[in-house]
């Protein structure tokens, strides 16, 4: 199946595409390389550089390839960016994002994965979260998920184009040849490594007065392989009409625990600096993913926060510098 990933140089992008290439599907990448990078591309990938912004180039893109899936990984993803320039997001994410499926309407492309998130859920009334969660996005970003979300709803009822909405929790770990590799870094795991890496002092914890056993926030992280198994499956899937899956391990580690599984794999003592918190952090977010699990079968190969971490350390030494050397 010939499969257009948008954002396939960034994090999540790159290793989805990895695995739809090592289970045989042809891949063609289109990105505009302002945060992912051209070494994380897979060589066996076709590559186009260029803006989803440009109506013409994503055209083109669609005449030249006549892709007969997409997966939707490019859109700005910083949740206090948004909520500090959210036309950016509520423009940027939902614009480009109707560009592509526009033209995946005119081009006859009829299977759509939406890269989307666990910030639909900002007040959620039971832990974990399931699909039937009611939605309250907690920032222009979530919303400009949540919109595209409807969106696609709208496309199934009137075009026949059959997607799957995959709402992450926090995605980590690497592939031997593919990590986290952000400018500016915001997720824990890879700041805490840097600190093993010597690239930084310490690492601060924003709060230590929650409602959970250590006092941290507790967040479920999932495997970015793991990750990459639900969309191949939710895309073999959408002959079965489109789906909402929340996409987690099921588990929840606490900021602690995360560092303190760091230290034990880099044996490094990972000072930490306690801060005050930051507005809008939930104590835990943790996802109920037992619809896919039921439906599709799914099941997270990498449950444990010590597997997630040894692999995303495994990378970081190989890669100390990210992409960049």
């Amino acid at each position: 199946m010939k499969i257009l990933v948008t954002g396939g140089a960034g994090y999540i992008g790159s290793v989805v595409a990895e695995q739809l290439i090592a289970a045989g599907e042809d891949v063609i990448i289109f990105d505009n390389l302002s945060q992912g990078h051209r070494a994380a591309v897979p060589p066996e990938a076709a590559f186009i550089q260029g803006e989803l912004a440009d109506f013409d180039a994503v055209e083109a893109v669609f005449k030249a390839h006549r892709p007969e899936a997409i997966m939707h990984f490019a859109s700005k993803t910083l949740v206090g960016e948004s909520m500090a320039l959210p036309f950016k997001y509520l423009g940027d994410n939902v614009t480009n994002a109707l560009n592509l499926l526009q033209n995946a309407v005119t081009y006859g492309t009829r299977r759509f994965i939406l890269s989307s998130t666990a910030n639909l859920f900002d007040d959620p009334l039971r832990i974990p979260i399931a699909e039937t969660e009611r939605i309250v996005p907690g920032s222009p970003y979530g919303e400009s998920k949540h919109i595209l979300e409807r969106y696609l709803h709208w496309l199934d009822r009137i075009y026949d184009l059959r997607y799957a909405a995959l709402r992450y929790f926090n995605a980590a770990g690497a592939t031997s040849e593919r990590g986290e590799d952000h400018h500016p870094e915001t997720h824990l795991i890879p700041l805490v490594l840097q600190v093993a890496l010597g690239q930084r002092e310490s690492i601060k914890v924003f709060g230590d007065d929650y409602p959970t056993p250590d006092g941290t926030c507790i967040r479920d992280y999932i495997h970015v392989i793991d990750l990459a198994q639900a969309h191949i499956l939710a895309l073999r899937a959408l002959d079965r009409g489109s789906r909402r899956y929340n996409l987690g391990n099921g588990l929840g580690f606490s900021v602690m625990e995360v560092i303190q599984a760091c230290r034990e794999v880099t044996n490094h003592p990972i000072p930490v600096e306690v801060v005050g918190r930051r507005a809008g952090d939930p104590a835990t977010l943790i996802a109920a993913s037992d619809t896919i699990r039921a439906e599709l079968g799914w099941e997270p190969q990498y449950p444990d926060i010590r597997q997630i971490v040894e692999t995303a350390w495994d990378w970081h030494k190989a890669h100390p510098n990210g992409y960049g050397g």
